[in-house]
Formats: C-alpha cells, structure tokens, sequence
C-alpha cells in the first residue's frame, strides 16, 4: 500500500510541478510581449530623450 501511495505522490509532484511550470511560461511570454509593446511605444521626452515607461 505505500509503495502504490508513493508512486501517486510522486505522479502529483510531476503533474503539478509541469502545470506550474507551463503557467510561468506563458506568463513570462506575456510579460516580454507587454515589455515589447512598452518599448516601441514610448515618446520622446524633454530634451530628446527617450522617457522610461518602467522604474528599474
């Protein structure tokens, strides 16, 4: 019986560490998509310069 509980587990482990793995890339994705977007879009600021739509 605890083989069979370790296997199961183990099983759960995977499948949740491959589902939260599957959600941190399309989150990643849609945050360089976002990133891409700000990029291109920002406006010339005093002086010429090109203003920072982020704070880092």
């Amino acid at each position: 019986m605890i083989p069979l509980l370790l296997v199961l587990l183990v099983i759960l482990i995977l499948f949740g560490a491959g589902f939260a793995l599957d959600v941190l890339w399309w989150i990643a994705l849609v945050l360089l998509i976002v990133w891409i977007i700000g990029f291109f879009t920002t406006r010339a600021g005093p002086g010429g310069g090109r203003t920072r739509w982020y704070r880092w």
